[in-house]
């Protein structure tokens, strides 16, 4: 079920002056006894995500690097076995951080640590839960996330566009009326993009500026924090759109 709201920006009314001739002056096709109506309108939908992504490993120390190295390769080895039987198919399994440093400081001066991070995508959001118990039991000590998703992102989205170009007409409507006037035609409709979730989606050039997102970084998971409940709650789309119509007396 999609629930969807709409709002509307305020607008632009634009009288053009008259030709000298009968044909169109204006490179968006107003004509000579038209009158230039410019709406911006936002759009939402709703959406309960379906998808989980998250990001789980292991962090190992020991004397030497190869001890260290090679007791987190078979660290790993079990988390990922331990996912792939919770249902999680190998395809949906991705490394994303291996390394090995020897620290310089601290308790552990003069030992190496080694890490193994995977990428996890649960696309079934109601298992998603039992994959992240699943790991840790296996012995993950590192986690991140969960970052909720919709599989179909672009249907959510089109239904916020929809709705942000019926609050325009309506807008533009009710100007209209106000003005003796009507709505002869469309004639330009502009992307202006918008965000669902945390996930931009880009309009029609020029774009705004992307939001600033901070890169994901990993820590060891306290042992009662493993696993839980995932709440999918809802996904909201919001977009945009700049729709010019040409007006003419009733």
């Amino acid at each position: 079920m999609i629930a969807v709201r709409k709002t509307c920006l305020p607008l632009l009314v634009t009288p053009l002056a008259l030709a000298a001739c009968n044909e169109a002056y204006d490179p968006r096709g107003v004509d000579r006894d038209e009158t230039l109506l410019s709406v911006s309108a936002t759009g939402e939908s709703e959406v309960r995500p379906d998808e989980a992504f998250f990001q789980v490993g292991v962090e190992n120390f020991a004397r030497t690097g190869k001890a260290a190295s090679d007791a987190n390769a078979q660290d790993i080895r079990e988390v990922v076995a331990a996912l792939r039987e919770a249902g999680v198919p190998a395809d949906d399994i991705q490394t994303r951080t291996v390394g090995i440093q020897r620290i310089q400081y601290g308790d552990r001066k003069g030992q190496y640590q080694a890490n193994n991070i995977v990428a996890v995508t649960v696309r079934d959001i109601e298992k998603a839960g039992d994959a992240v118990t699943a790991a840790t039991e296996a012995g993950a000590n590192v986690f991140s996330g969960p970052d909720l998703r919709i599989s179909d992102s672009e249907k959510a989205a089109n239904t916020a566009y929809g709705e942000a170009f019926k609050a325009a007409k309506a807008r533009a409507q009710a100007y209209a009326d106000a003005a003796d006037m009507e709505i002869a035609r469309v004639l330009t409709i502009r992307d202006g993009g918008g965000a669902q979730g945390g996930r931009y989606i880009p309009g029609a050039p020029p774009p705004p500026p992307p939001p600033v997102s901070m890169p994901v970084r990993t820590q060891a998971m306290p042992e009662e924090q493993a696993g839980g409940v995932i709440q999918p709650g809802q996904t909201t789309s919001r977009v945009s759109v700049q729709v010019d119509f040409a007006l003419v007396p009733k």
